[in-house]
């Protein structure tokens, strides 16, 4: 699934939130992470554990057509 990186970037500095952090609170590993905003894809499992870390819905780290 695509999803926005820039948007997660966005989100964690908006939260003051370090990747060290966001993998504690979403249960994914930091080097998981960073492969993911690196690919810019995940598992659907994952973009909801990621959005449960960031405390936003899932549809709003979906990559939208264009991005």
């Amino acid at each position: 699934m695509k999803i926005n990186s820039q948007k997660i970037e966005i989100l964690q500095a908006q939260q003051g939130l370090t990747t060290t952090i966001l993998a504690k609170r979403s249960g994914i590993s930091r080097q998981n992470i960073s492969t993911i905003k690196g690919r810019g894809t995940c598992a659907p499992v994952t973009l909801a554990k990621l959005a449960t870390g960031l405390g936003v819905d899932p549809s709003e780290l979906i990559a939208k057509e264009g991005e």
